[in-house]
């Protein structure tokens, strides 16, 4: 009887707070529009009549025009799209360009209004002749064109193929509540725009087929034109598909109405209706009945927003069965469209909730139809994977893997961050994935009917109506019989890791003490399973353990012990979760040897092999296994060991070393990394270096990780041990065999693609010299596609005790002698060949070799280049070179860069230098230089910034 009343006035306390916020009229929108195929234009009549919801007096009025972020290379879409490291948007021609031009806006006096647009050009503010007072509307007209762009910088636009996909395109309210919602369009689907009740008349070529989220009510034909009215009640935006091709399908079901193209090119027709059958009857019990005439679910939107992760692989590569692969593929972009459709929060500051909903729901539906799917499908069982333990794992475990990907970087963001203010791997997987992880998570904590309760009652409550997550965090609470607080406090709101341990357990013959410990203070229950035989005999929740808590259980037979078994909640690290009962030493982990590399497996000590191959011009093809303990999630501490074997030289070579990475939350100085690293190999016939080096270093990041910043400081002792042939007289050491050079080095970078900013203060010492150097270099791609190089170093010598003759620790113009052995050169100790001409652009960068290319007093020079085609360049450098006891001299060169892939792989071709006309001179080929990477850490590097 209680929880009866208790429901009773939890609904209407709903329908009482709904009253309030619904109370007013409606915002109507008529839109006539034209195609122009052949200038790629819209031509746009609107009429809008603007109801006044607000309880202030509006002078203007805003709209969003994201038709017109395409406009130029200054808009927000441009500089988001270069913080990702795309660039064509910036490079694309004046005819690519989309952009809107406003011919008229009168009001219903017909009085023309003055309007202007944001500096992000896609928002215009209207100023309104008269003031609008509350509860009170008036009527616009607006004629404007709208030239579309290609679909090559977005989703948006049209193809090569006469098909136009149309989101966004007309001017829409921007949103006001007592102030002004102004969201710039920044790729992100989630415009922020009011309900309304529009009609659009739509004309274009007869012979050209349209689908649409709204509704169409009528269709006519003359000459060769047709006229296509569609309506939307109570919808946001219409969003057309123009195609040639007639691909849609309707599907009627029980529960809705489905027009969509996705299909399965292994899966016949009828089995798909099977299959969208199964789903519409899923979403209908799981949130309730949909509003609207139908659902659009297009291959188009499940491109933006597609299934990642292993699904993603070639199509060659089948990993799931097709009814799985299909299903899956069609519930994700059903519920994208259906929560677009009914579902009106905040996109960009409050979309966690959809995401938890959509995500949630996703969960639920393999839990209920897919128990037994693996994440990596049918791969799972073929020999040479099923013994990796990511074969093992479930197909929902993906969710805590790839958000604690993000997390076990230290990237992670809470889920109240503002959409616009996430890195890419969070925006489009990590956030999302945590918050449907963090629905499942409390309904393993409270009871599933609770949270599926929870989800429906908001979803009927507040469909078509604008609701904020406020409005989400009462109806949850409402329903929970337990206090989870917690949940919207620490697991949503903030960034803090979730880690248990068992730290001890102790035995009688009928319960167990079990000692647990919070290792990061975050305040969130904890569920414990007993384990026998791989099956669960016993589960318990624990709460409130701020630091350390013992608790009693009774024995009901267990082996062991084990926190979070079913992987709900996102644990930082599981590594110490478990504890056997069967003695000490079954508590051992045992060691796993794995090829390549895997997901973490709590249970055991994982060891990685991998064959590698290396090269230098000394010890040839190196041949050897890699040893290391990298798992797929970042983990503190890391050992990494490569022997390879040498067969120019018959002995082994090869290098190692031990990390220890320490994060520190979300402060400006983020991380700690302290190492020791050795390597040895040959820098001439018969001749080896060995390194030891330990270091610490500090990294420091903006609040934004958006900007792409950071500064470093590393302080290390670099320890060089050499031995050389006696044969090798023009090889002898000008230096003693063994040295050590302390360094202390700063180094700030803002990597971006249109202005790229990086300085560094580089300091040495040994027993022999001190001195110091600064780098700087900059890069900028100009509004005209030009892009312009420029390089800085200077270097001097505070002290030079090495003898007059030898230039073995010298600033170098063109190559390095390296004697920190920092630089992968191919052949370390050539002086002519091909791999002499080898360059690693690094102290004076200069490209031309000279007789006397040192400096042991001090240097400075600039290295610059432009571009004249492409990644074709114009370089030159020029500097100034002084050795001890000698006037200071003037060095230049200059050349042409064939920049194919900046900083990996580029070609130098001197023209004009210090040694004249180089180009005429013999054996010029020998004269060309070239920078080559072969590190697979730096080249993946290239594809993984714009997610990180």
């Amino acid at each position: 009887m209680k929880k009866l009343l208790k429901n009773n006035l939890f609904i209407l306390t709903l329908i009482v707070l709904l009253w309030a916020k619904l109370g007013y009229s409606q915002h109507s929108n008529k839109i006539t529009a034209a195609l122009d195929e052949e200038l790629k234009e819209i031509i746009i009549q609107q009429e809008l009549k603007y109801y006044n919801q607000s309880q202030d007096t509006l002078n203007s009025i805003y709209f969003n025009d994201w038709a017109n972020a395409y406009a130029d290379k200054n808009t927000v879409l441009a500089k988001r799209f270069a913080e990702e490291f795309k660039k064509s948007l910036h490079l694309a021609t004046e005819e690519e360009r989309g952009h809107t031009k406003i011919i008229s806006a009168v009001d219903h006096e017909q009085k023309g209004l003055a309007w202007n647009y944001n500096s992000g050009r896609d928002l215009v503010k209207i100023d309104l002749n008269h003031p609008l007072p509350p509860k009170s509307a008036i009527k616009l007209f607006i004629t404007y064109k709208v030239k579309l762009p290609p679909n090559k910088f977005t989703p948006y636009g049209f193809s090569s193929n006469r098909e136009y996909f149309l989101k966004d395109w007309y001017l829409t309210p921007a949103v006001y509540d007592g102030e002004w919602h102004l969201y710039s369009n920044k790729n992100l689907e989630d415009l922020y725009t009011v309900i309304t009740n529009t009609s659009i008349e739509f004309t274009l070529p007869k012979d050209l087929y349209v689908v649409s989220n709204f509704h169409e009510s009528q269709k006519s034909i003359f000459e060769n034109k047709q006229q296509i009215t569609l309506l939307g009640s109570d919808q946001k935006s219409g969003e057309l598909i123009i195609s040639p091709n007639r691909r849609f399908t309707k599907h009627i079901t029980p529960e809705l109405t489905v027009i969509t193209d996705l299909q399965s090119i292994r899966y016949d027709e009828i089995s798909s209706g099977i299959s969208i059958n199964k789903i519409t009857k899923f979403l209908q019990e799981s949130l309730g009945d949909f509003p609207h005439p139908h659902l659009l679910v297009s291959e188009w939107d499940y491109n933006k927003d597609p299934l990642y992760g292993i699904n993603q692989l070639p199509k060659f590569i089948r990993p799931y069965e097709e009814q799985f692969q299909f299903e899956m593929k069609f519930l994700k972009t059903a519920l994208n469209s259906l929560v677009k459709e009914t579902m009106f929060l905040n996109p960009r500051k409050e979309k966690w909730v959809t995401d938890a909903i959509t995500n949630y729901l996703m969960i639920n539906f393999v839990m209920k139809h897919y128990p037994d799917q693996k994440l990596l499908g049918k791969l799972s069982n073929i020999w040479g994977i099923r013994g990796f333990h990511l074969a093992e794992m479930s197909f929902n475990e993906q969710y805590p893997l790839l958000h604690m990907l993000s997390a076990r970087r230290n990237v992670d963001q809470a889920l109240t961050t503002p959409n616009d203010s996430l890195i890419k791997f969070n925006q489009k997987i990590a956030n999302r994935y945590k918050a449907g992880l963090g629905l499942a998570y409390l309904a393993d904590y409270t009871g599933k009917s609770n949270v599926d309760q929870s989800v429906r009652e908001f979803y009927e409550f507040y469909r078509l109506k604008e609701s904020t997550a406020a409005d989400f965090k009462f109806i949850v609470v409402e329903n929970s019989e337990k206090d989870i607080n917690w949940f919207f406090d620490e697991y949503v709101s903030t960034t803090k890791k979730i880690d248990f341990k068992i730290t001890k357990v102790l035995k009688t013959q009928d319960s167990l003490s079990v000692t647990l410990r919070n290792k990061q203070g975050t305040n969130v229950p904890i569920s414990l399973f007993g384990i026998k035989n791989d099956s669960v005999v016993s589960k318990y929740w624990f709460t409130n353990i701020k630091d350390e808590k013992t608790f009693h259980i009774p024995r009901k037979k267990e082996e062991r012990l084990v926190l979070n078994y079913d992987q709900t909640i996102p644990e930082f690290n599981q590594r110490d979760n478990w504890k056997s009962l069967n003695g000490f030493f079954s508590s051992n982990k045992r060691l796993k040897f794995q090829f390549f590399k895997d997901a973490e497996d709590p249970y055991f000590n994982q060891v990685f092999y991998v064959p590698v191959l290396n090269f230098n011009k000394y010890d040839g093809l190196s041949p050897g296994i890699r040893l290391h303990n990298k798992t797929l999630l970042e983990r503190p501490f890391v050992f990494d060991f490569a022997p390879t074997y040498a067969p120019n030289e018959k002995t082994f070579v090869g290098y190692g070393n031990f990390n220890f990475r320490q994060y520190h939350g979300k402060k400006r100085l983020y991380v700690t990394n302290y190492s020791l690293r050795g390597s040895t190999s040959h820098f001439q016939r018969n001749s080896r270096y060995t390194t030891i080096s330990p270091s610490i270093g500090f990294g420091w990041r903006p609040d934004n990780l958006l900007l792409n910043k950071r500064n470093s400081l590393v302080f290390r002792s670099v320890n060089v041990f050499r031995t050389i042939d006696n044969t090798l007289e023009s090889a002898g050491l000008e230096t003693d065999p063994d040295y050590n050079v302390f360094n202390a080095k700063y180094t700030h970078t803002t990597n971006n693609i249109l202005n790229y900013l990086s300085w560094s203060l580089d300091a040495q010492h040994s027993n022999v010299f001190t001195k110091v150097a600064y780098e700087l270099e900059y890069r900028k791609l100009f509004q005209n596609n030009t892009q312009f190089n420029i390089r800085f170093f200077a270097g001097k010598f505070i002290s030079n005790k090495t003898p007059g003759d030898s230039n073995f620790f010298s600033f170098s113009l063109d190559r390095p002698t390296d004697y920190l052995f920092d630089y992968n050169y191919l052949g370390r100790s050539e002086g002519s060949g091909i791999y002499s001409q080898q360059i690693i652009v690094a102290e004076g960068g200069f490209k031309s070799k000279f007789e006397n290319p040192f400096a042991n007093d001090w240097m400075a020079t600039i290295n610059s280049s432009v571009n004249v085609w492409r990644w074709i360049e114009l370089y030159g450098d020029i500097g100034l070179v002084k050795n001890r006891g000698l006037n200071e001299r003037f060095v230049y060169d200059s050349g042409v860069r064939l920049n194919l892939l900046t900083d990996y792989f580029e070609l130098y071709f001197p023209i004009y230098s210090n040694n004249g006309w180089e180009i005429s001179q013999p054996q010029y080929d020998q004269k060309i230089r070239f920078v080559i990477t072969f590190s697979p850490r730096t080249l993946t590097g290239l594809f993984t910034r714009k997610w990180f």
